[in-house]
């Protein structure tokens, strides 16, 4: 495909810089060698700058996809930050009530104490229980302590010990939470410095490719007619998308669609700016439809369509690897007809493209 545009560039910029060498009244057979010659090297030069330029645009095209697949990376990590600060929350609340009711049972175990016969003589075998680490030993103390008491009280003291318990697992767990949070945090911090990285690298490319492309662009639109160039616009316009429909997958596209122009922030979600699957969830949640802000889950929101039974709102993913969804770094969302709007690459804008590329891996319809 990109010889074929590379061709169709070069055939555009012959035609309209280059037209066919005629002689003029007066003119030599040597001047006519010589135009001849110029139109050669021109068709020289501009084979050459169209080749490099398909290269460059090859290399960004590489450097586009890994990119969305570290930011696609830093996504997922902040959505597995969110879950980790919030198991950690609820260990830590599931402490704190278990530590509460130990300091009850304590207050009883002591009331306890405190109304045995003088308070000394089973005071001291209560209080060793409460010190009792476990073992065959401290299996015997309890029971002879145990035995010794009546059924109530020796009930009090079995709901500290278990109260003592319980608070030791939970704190077992809490630990595991906060650390698990903790290290959430730095898998997200690295994502995001990768990602950050990444970008930049990217933009330093993109802008002397972006300023040759326009050069070039300029060149071959004013070789064309006024009626081509019409015709163009009028087929890269999203005017002729379908619009209408009422289901679900029609309001996540339509409003997609009132988001063109809109300029590609990674990790951003809007409204003014977005990447792939920031611009996604927004779209679905116009639709109701919760999604989060990663291809990773949006990936698994729904069934998977076959591509020839896609409708409009269907989310289309695209891989590193064909058959290996832990490879998808972009998404789009299917407007109909063989088109998508999507949230591209840094440096580019909310915008209507083909769905056909050799990195799409299939499509999912959110519910």
């Amino acid at each position: 495909m990109r010889a074929f545009r590379a061709g169709l560039l070069v055939g555009c910029l012959l035609v309209a810089l280059c037209p066919p060498v005629a002689a003029e009244p007066g003119t030599t057979s040597r001047d006519v060698r010589k135009a001849r010659q110029a139109v050669r090297e021109r068709s020289k030069e501009l084979g050459r700058t169209t080749a490099e330029l398909a290269r460059a645009q090859a290399r960004l095209d590489e450097l586009a996809a890994e990119v969305e697949r570290l930011v696609e990376a830093y996504n997922g990590e902040v959505v597995r930050l969110r879950q980790a600060e919030q198991a950690d929350l609820q260990s830590r609340t599931r402490l704190a009530a278990a530590g509460a009711e130990v300091e009850r049972a304590r207050r009883d175990v002591a009331l306890l104490a405190a109304e045995s016969h003088g308070g000394l003589g089973t005071v001291q075998p209560v209080m060793g229980m409460l010190l009792d680490r476990g073992g065959a030993d401290g299996f015997l103390h309890r029971a002879g302590v145990l035995g010794h008491l009546g059924s109530e009280r020796a009930a009090v003291l079995t709901r500290m010990r278990d109260a003592q318990e319980v608070a030791r697992i939970l704190r077992i767990q809490a630990e595991r939470a906060y650390a698990e949070r903790q290290a959430a945090s730095e898998r997200a911090r690295r994502a995001k410095l990768a990602a950050e990285a990444a970008v930049a690298a990217q933009r330093r490319d993109t802008r002397a490719l972006a300023a040759r492309k326009d050069a070039l662009q300029r060149k071959v639109d004013a070789a064309r007619s006024r009626a081509e160039l019409l015709a163009r616009r009028r087929d890269a316009a999203p005017a002729g998308l379908v619009r209408g429909g009422s289901t679900m997958g029609d309001v996540a596209a339509n409003w997609a669609l009132t988001q063109l122009g809109k300029p590609y922030v990674w990790a951003a979600d809007g409204p003014e700016t977005y990447d792939c699957s920031g611009l996604s969830m927004r779209a679905w949640e116009r639709a109701g439809v919760r999604l989060d802000h990663w291809t990773g889950t949006q990936w698994t929101s729904g069934p998977h369509v076959p591509l020839d039974r896609l409708r409009r709102g269907d989310l289309l993913f695209f891989a590193h690897v064909q058959g290996d969804p832990s490879t998808i770094h972009h998404v789009g969302i299917y407007v109909g007809r063989g088109q998508m709007v999507h949230a591209p690459q840094t440096g580019d804008v909310v915008r209507v493209a083909s769905i056909w590329r050799g990195d799409l891996v299939g499509a999912t319809r959110p519910r």
